[in-house]
């Protein structure tokens, strides 16, 4: 394998953490100056890579939607040696990777400038389990747009604030809506809403987030027949009267959500097809 490509490697104790960053490294590069960047993740569990071709294709379409160069050497084969010998071989059994591809910051016009990635990947249980309960809120400060760009992981200045806002109401997320007032999103992922056997998910076109993590889940259910799915348009109330909730983000995993304001909410149904759908992967 080309040794441009080799990378240095710092670990932390506790959960064990891998930083992963090419050797010829800019400080000064356009993701840090302008956001100038794409993330995508990859996921490890029980010592091997999962969905690594979907994550792989997402990685390409979030690439080219963001006009950076795509280097030859950028094969599935690629990554899947990088990960098995940067990742898996140094004992990592379950986490999640997040890649981050960026422009360099280079004397070359902007179309031309090369590519490079960094990426990291914590420690963690198995990402096909439920982590937990979070609660959230509705926002109506900001909004998100719904576009070209809206529905891959780049710089969002209202993601940061959004963040902030949970954090600063002890919320764990905020549900984000468009501008025609529409669920689009939440800050970290997805969310699905459970009523009378039917699956809503918000339509791409409403700003929802490209995730293969649960395009797979959603697949599955489809095909077994657990449930309907159906892609909408929804408006927030209809938050309210879901019977369950479920919040899929390729940066966190996978969590159940407990309360919205005063509603409170089961996670039976869900908490059954997400253990169906982990049993599938044995």
């Amino acid at each position: 394998m080309d040794e441009r490509f080799y990378r240095s490697l710092f670990f932390y104790t506790t959960m064990q953490k891998l930083v992963y960053t090419e050797e010829n490294l800019q400080v000064i590069n356009r993701s840090f100056l302008y956001g100038d960047s794409v993330w995508v993740s990859f996921f490890v569990r029980n010592g091997n890579l999962i969905m690594a071709e979907e994550s792989y294709f997402f990685l390409m379409a979030s690439m080219r939607k963001m006009r950076l160069n795509i280097p030859l050497t950028y094969t599935l084969e690629f990554f899947q040696e990088l990960f098995q010998r940067e990742v898996l071989s140094k004992g990592i059994e379950n986490g999640i990777i997040q890649l981050m591809a960026y422009r360099k910051q280079e004397d070359k016009p902007l179309p031309k400038s090369e590519t490079a990635f960094y990426f990291e990947v914590e420690e963690s249980g198995d990402i096909l389990y439920i982590q937990g309960n979070i609660e959230l809120d509705l926002i109506k400060e900001i909004n998100v747009n719904a576009n070209l760009l809206s529905n891959i992981r780049v710089h969002s200045a209202e993601n940061i604030y959004a963040e902030i806002y949970a954090k600063e109401n002890d919320l764990d997320d905020v549900i984000l809506l468009n501008p025609n007032k529409k669920i689009a999103r939440s800050i970290f992922g997805n969310l699905l809403f459970f009523q009378n056997n039917v699956i809503k998910i918000p339509k791409q076109t409403e700003g929802a987030y490209i995730s293969p993590l649960m395009e797979n889940f959603v697949t599955f259910v489809h095909k077994n027949k657990l449930a309907e799915i159906e892609e909408a348009e929804i408006i927030a109330f209809e938050s309210q009267k879901a019977e369950e909730i479920l919040r899929i983000s390729d940066e966190k995993g996978i969590h159940t959500v407990s309360k919205i304001r005063n509603k409170t909410f089961e996670n039976t149904r869900f908490s059954e097809m997400i253990t169906q759908w982990k049993n599938s992967f044995n």
